[in-house]
């Protein structure tokens, strides 16, 4: 099992760049593009509620668990 980041597509349907996406939540840049790509190892909790507070969106819609069968 692995714990993937739908971050790309809940902006990309948004058409939220993450630059102005990370200036907004005030959060590093690095990090959110991390996410974005879902190259991201460790999620702190800070972003993740600060992404979840400003897209509107459960912590459930912004990671899922997929098999890596």
């Amino acid at each position: 099992m692995q714990i993937r980041s739908n971050l790309r597509h809940i902006i990309d349907a948004r058409n939220i760049k993450i630059k102005v996406l990370a200036r907004d939540i005030n959060y590093r840049f690095e990090s959110v593009r991390l996410m974005y790509h879902d190259e991201m190892e460790r999620y702190p909790r800070e972003l993740l509620a600060k992404l979840c507070e400003y897209l509107n969106v459960g912590i459930d819609e912004l990671l899922t668990l997929q098999d890596t069968d």
